[in-house]
């Protein structure tokens, strides 16, 4: 099972008992914290506070939705017929037939208007009520195991797809710090030409003082911490990755450090391939960041 979990899912799990049979349907979507919705049929109310605590102790984020379906035992569906509103209105149905030469009411129509015929609670007596409600928690906890693995199951592929990034990041990291236009030598050269030209074009420039500020720019402008702040950086994302758990708001936390690095980056580089790689240091980041958003 993959160290960390995605936060969408679904399960299903269903139980029967001499009651009636029992469904839990439980799916997860993205969420800042976790929140739990649960649909239960009317009378079932008692049953929420356990099974909100259930859940609470699998998952730390995630939209969750939790609906219950219970069918009732047909040996246990026992008829119970409202005698005197019945009566009442069997003539309420003979007067308007009378005065109004309406069709004659039918058993069956009668019996189908509301409040005339219900069925009693199956699950009055207190020891199948216990006992069913036992048997709806334990097919709840089968519901969760499986949302669980259903989330781990993503995870895992969230996992592959994040350290693929990370990997990417420092390959994109190296590339930067390898360029050729990072050599002193290609520094000294680059300030030669910038100051050979503005000398050319432009009398009344003090030489020495020229190059002294075109070297305070070209030490504004050298990313040596960017780099290395984003190398540690990529050692900190790889581990909160090899620990697991639901480390999500960390992740994204990273996510925002590795955007303010390339940012500055990109933004101090003064080589068009530092910028090249820079913009798709940039893109790679926003993938990451993406990604992490799913996770837990």
């Amino acid at each position: 099972m993959s160290r960390l979990q995605s936060m969408t899912g679904f399960a299903r799990a269903a139980r029967d008992h001499e009651a009636g049979g029992i469904v839990w349907e439980i799916k997860s979507v993205n969420g800042r914290s976790l929140e739990a919705r649960f649909r239960l049929p009317p009378g079932f109310e008692r049953i929420e506070p356990m099974a909100r605590q259930r859940l609470q102790k699998c998952f730390a984020r995630g939209n969750v939705q939790a609906s219950l379906t219970f069918k009732q035992s047909d040996a246990l569906r026992r008829p119970v017929v409202d005698e005197e509103f019945l009566k009442e209105v069997a003539a309420l149905a003979g007067r308007l037939q009378e005065q109004f030469g309406t069709a004659p009411a039918t058993a069956d129509g009668l019996l189908a208007l509301r409040g005339v015929l219900d069925f009693a609670d199956p699950v009055a007596d207190e020891d199948l009520r216990a006992s069913l409600d036992e048997a709806i928690l334990a097919a709840l906890d089968d519901a969760l195991r499986g949302l669980e693995e259903a989330r781990c199951a993503e995870g895992g592929a969230l996992e592959a797809i994040l350290l693929d990034q990370v990997s990417r990041i420092e390959t994109l990291t190296d590339q930067v710090e390898a360029d050729r236009s990072r050599s002193p030598e290609a520094i000294r050269e680059r300030l030669r030409e910038q100051v050979a030209r503005l000398m050319d074009a432009t009398t009344g420039f003090d030489a020495d003082r020229l190059h002294a500020e075109a070297a305070i720019l070209a030490a504004k402008a050298d990313i040596r911490e960017e780099i290395d702040r984003l190398r540690t950086h990529i050692a900190a994302a790889r581990a909160l990755i090899a620990s697991g758990g639901p480390i999500g708001r960390k992740l994204d936390f990273m996510g925002q450090e590795f955007n303010r690095e390339s940012n500055t980056l990109c933004s101090k580089s003064n080589a068009a391939t530092v910028t090249a790689i820079g913009l798709e240091l940039k893109a790679v980041v926003d993938q990451f960041r993406e990604q992490v958003q799913n996770l837990e």
